[in-house]
């Protein structure tokens, strides 16, 4: 039911194709990639995932903050990213974007930053295959989660309901032990996780351990008993 994706933004970037390894059971390997110019960092970018889609067997979801996606987004998909995010305020055509992406064989996904409201994509949902709530601002690692995004992700999970969507909704930002059950119980069943996996000392057993924590919730979440 849950997924756990680890982000490499928490990883020691000295040593990537290892810290892939070292959560090998996870269902995705999160790729932060940031400009300097959407969000205030830099990070990395297509010659990167390249070499990270070569050196692990885990699928790279990769998670565009970058000015123009719509130009860029496709170019990951052929460097084997398997799902790429691009944000809904940086692109200027979604739907054709998203189609593009689905067209070249990637999962299509389209993320919300903390004060973008859900209610008027919801006539896009059906173009994407996954929709990313971050519960921080985008741009840095190890930000505290903010509580005040379960509302949007319970009004976000009605509409993918409502609708009838087999569409996956992501969180990003302060997942942990402490705040996945409460993402879980509001709907999200794709979790991004960076410090609590690789801040752990076993990175692999810290996906297991919040798999089982976000399972347990959604299993008796009123929304996916509805579901």
């Amino acid at each position: 039911m849950a997924q756990i994706n680890p982000s490499i933004l928490s990883a020691d970037f000295a040593r990537l194709a290892e810290e892939a390894q070292a959560v090998e059971g996870a269902d995705w390997l999160h790729v932060d990639v940031m400009d300097n110019h959407f969000v205030p960092n830099l990070t990395l970018g297509i010659p990167v995932v390249e070499s990270l889609s070569r050196a692990t067997d885990t699928p790279l979801d990769c998670h565009l903050m970058i000015e123009n996606p719509d130009r860029w987004a496709p170019q990951y998909v052929e460097a084997g990213a398997g799902s790429v995010t691009f944000h809904a305020e940086a692109a200027a055509a979604p739907v054709r974007l998203a189609r593009e992406i689905r067209a070249k064989g990637a999962r299509a996904s389209m993320a919300l930053k903390p004060a973008t409201p859900i209610e008027p994509y919801e006539d896009l949902l059906p173009e994407l295959d996954m929709l990313l709530v971050m519960t921080v601002e985008p741009g840095f690692g190890g930000q505290a989660f903010l509580d005040i995004m379960l509302p949007k992700i319970r009004r976000t999970r009605e509409l993918i309901n409502k609708h009838g969507l087999e569409l996956w909704l992501q969180v990003d930002g302060g997942v942990s032990e402490a705040t996945i059950e409460r993402c879980a119980e509001a709907g999200a069943d794709v979790f991004v996780a960076g410090s609590a996996v690789y801040g752990a000392e076993d990175p692999a057993q810290a996906v297991r351990t919040l798999r089982e924590q976000a399972d347990r919730t959604i299993a008796s979440a009123p929304w996916a008993c509805n579901h």
